[in-house]
């Protein structure tokens, strides 16, 4: 198969990780752009990128694009893309569609007419339609439109790519697996030096941890949309498969987590037994205001605290409704004030990235960050920032306040 044009979104923010990550895995260089990477590639590009790439939400291939004016613009593009050569009429499809800008009075209407497209132009080739199905769907097309113009899409990943496959057990306010891999890339953690999320609930970020240093494939344990494609060849994908099982290691640097919810700290260990790295990471149950560095010399704390209705999961009651927000603002301000104290005392040589909606959080600390990274989880605003916890910072700041 000739290459294809390639279009990988992911979180805003993420893109200058994804276009490296892309480039390490497939060896081309992609275009960045808002919200995702473009490129140019083969087949055996798209199966690497759905089994290694941590930060694309999906990989999607581009099959058309064209202006338009109307919902009949939209018929005519989608009913000229050769559907046959991608999937059978025995498949059932979707469409999911987006717009910015769009001059069209009803994105429902418009999907409608593409939806029929596609389906009448299976029927006028071979007496027979694919059904729709809105659920469980096994090929997805994927359309944006912009203002002008409409570019519609093969999704070859299916489910979105945080689904790994492993997470079974988890709490409440998950972080998605393709954020936790954004806070490593964007940290910097290279699997050489100790990493610790003393709040790691179900145990996104130390997971995902573990499987870099151990060099295990995000995608190695779940289904793909293009196991239903009929560029698809199973002898292909099976070897792609062993190779990356060939390549799995012991883990090049040691990993933890621990949350002062036990029931936590089960289902993490539940989810690192399904994701194959129960043996490289270890997990405690204990307070992170009271959990004492698990190795000496330093190394990488990555976390994405409680905050809001999660801050009783730092050990801190939930407040009453009389005055709620302004209790937990309150408390959260304490619990971090807590937090960063205990690191000056502590976790010298150690540097902390943490993960928060709040842009005061510094403040709240009390330190100084020397990074802070805009990143979003899902609609939610948020700042990745960076502590360096510097040997006798504490006590500088002790005598300085006597």
């Amino acid at each position: 198969m000739s290459p294809l044009p390639l279009f990988l979104p992911c979180a805003a923010g993420v893109e200058s990780w994804l276009a490296d990550e892309v480039q390490r895995v497939t060896g081309t260089a992609p275009e960045t752009l808002r919200g995702g990477v473009r490129l140019r590639a083969g087949w055996d590009a798209v199966l690497r990128l759905n089994l290694h790439s941590r930060l694309a939400q999906r990989v999607l291939v581009q099959v058309a694009h064209g202006p338009y004016r109307g919902e009949d613009d939209l018929y005519a593009a989608a009913h000229a893309v050769p559907w046959e050569d991608w999937f059978t009429p025995r498949e059932s499809f979707k469409i999911e569609l987006t717009a910015h800008q769009s001059p069209l009075k009803s994105l429902n209407f418009a999907a409608l007419r593409i939806k029929d497209a596609v389906a009448d132009r299976f029927r006028e080739r071979g007496g027979v339609r694919p059904d729709v199905d809105t659920q469980r769907p096994a090929v997805r097309v994927f359309v944006h439109l912009g203002a002008d113009a409409a570019t519609l899409y093969v999704d070859t990943s299916g489910e979105p790519l945080f689904k790994r496959g492993w997470r079974e057990d988890k709490g409440e306010a998950p972080l998605k697996e393709t954020l936790a891999a954004a806070m490593i890339a964007a940290s910097g953690w290279d699997a050489t030096v100790p990493l610790y999320d003393p709040c790691c609930g179900s145990g996104t970020i130390a997971i995902e941890a573990a499987q870099v240093a151990c060099n295990i494939p995000p995608g190695l344990l779940r289904r793909f949309g293009f196991e239903r494609l009929r560029p698809h060849v199973a002898a292909d994908w099976a070897a792609f498969k062993a190779e990356a099982n060939a390549g799995r290691r012991a883990p090049t640097a040691p990993v933890f987590g621990s949350d002062v919810a036990f029931r936590m700290v089960d289902f993490a260990q539940r989810n690192a037994e399904r994701a194959g790295v129960a043996h490289a990471l270890q997990l405690r149950g204990g307070d992170a205001l009271q959990r004492m560095p698990p190795v000496e010399g330093g190394g990488v704390m990555l976390l994405n605290p409680p905050y809001g209705e999660r801050i009783e999961a730092g050990g801190i009651a939930r407040p009453g409704r009389g005055g709620r927000e302004q209790a937990q603002m309150e408390q959260a301000g304490d619990f971090f004030a807590q937090l960063a104290s205990h690191w000056k005392r502590n976790y010298a040589g150690w540097t902390a990235w943490v993960l928060s909606p709040d842009a005061k959080l510094p403040g709240r600390m009390r330190l100084k960050e020397s990074r802070r990274i805009p990143m979003w989880n899902g609609p939610i605003e948020c700042r990745l920032f960076r502590f360096d916890m510097v040997a006798g910072s504490a006590r500088t700041r002790d005598a300085a306040g006597s």
